[in-house]
């Protein structure tokens, strides 16, 4: 595509005036993101504001589902559980992938596109796959077990999804597993586009490997971590499939139930679509807030 019409300029014009036939191409693409995104989103908003049960003629009863969302204790433990998973699927990936980046970039280790291919596994694995795996793994029977009985731990075992205490931390390392390998992936790519005339002067400095990496590389991955945690915790808000195929019926107690689970729950199995739909629009701008609040903070705007 020429340059002018990238910019939106009639070839040859003055700077100025614009070459509106350029917009029409925006068109089709508008046209898809409406229809599939922003049609859909406001359909369920209309949805959340009447009394339906999906198969009869619906009441309108304006934010009557809101109100039930803050009486319902169900639904509050819900997004209680999904803050907690957060912490998994956000704060240790991203920890945890800024050490394990620095580390690789600091060795220099051979085959380092092989591990990034390892670390990047779980990302393309489908969820029912993983969470069938991780399930025969905490299973009473399973592998976490055997090994604490094999180093002496035995009074350590238990039914890790089936105990309430414990269930929705095993669901929450399994996203720790999953979302590690997109963090030092995304880490490795920003460590690999800072200038070395950097790390030598940081060197001369006498800066360790500790003041290194906040003076050097934490600074320069502001907006890889941004990106990171933006994604992270999306997929934490809408986590599903992990909690449906390893904790069935919410797990013991409603232990594991998440916001999209009760979704699930209410709108096809008690009824209540309004009250679902209302869920969905209370998790769409939840995560719309903190993108933004991500976003001010790791100054990705700049």
């Amino acid at each position: 595509m020429a340059v002018g019409e990238l910019t939106g300029r009639r070839r040859g014009g003055p700077p100025g005036e614009p070459r509106r036939i350029g917009y029409l191409y925006l068109l089709p693409a508008l046209g898809v993101y409406g229809l599939f995104l922003l049609f859909p989103l406001l359909h369920s908003g209309w949805l959340s504001l009447f009394d339906w049960d999906g198969l009869t003629l619906g009441h309108w009863s304006g934010l009557a589902n809101y109100r039930a969302l803050l009486r319902t204790n169900g639904a509050g433990a819900a997004f209680g559980h999904v803050a907690v998973l957060a912490v998994f699927f956000a704060v240790l990936p991203v920890s945890v992938g800024l050490v394990v980046a620095t580390a690789l970039h600091r060795t220099r280790v051979r085959g380092l596109p092989f591990f990034r291919t390892a670390l990047f596994l779980p990302q393309v694995l489908a969820m029912v796959v993983v969470a069938v795996a991780w399930q025969r793994i905490f299973a009473p029977d399973g592998v976490l077990n055997q090994v604490l009985r094999a180093v002496g731990l035995g009074s350590l075992t238990r039914a890790w999804l089936g105990d309430s205490a414990t269930a929705l931390f095993a669901v929450g390392i399994v996203g720790t597993w999953v979302q590690t390998g997109l963090a030092v992936v995304l880490f490795l790519g920003g460590i690999g586009k800072i200038s070395s005339e950097l790390f030598d002067a940081a060197r001369l400095d006498g800066a360790g490997a500790a003041g290194e990496f906040h003076a050097v590389v934490l600074p320069a991955l502001r907006g890889e971590i941004g990106v990171a945690l933006t994604l992270t915790v999306i997929a934490a808000l809408r986590t599903f499939d992990l909690v449906y195929m390893m904790t069935p019926l919410g797990g013991p107690g409603g232990s594991t139930t998440v916001p999209a689970y009760e979704i699930y729950q209410r709108a096809f199995l008690g009824g209540q679509v309004g009250v679902a739909a209302a869920i969905g629009v209370v998790i769409t701008v939840v995560a719309l807030a903190v993108t933004f609040l991500i976003t001010r903070i790791t100054g990705r705007e700049r």
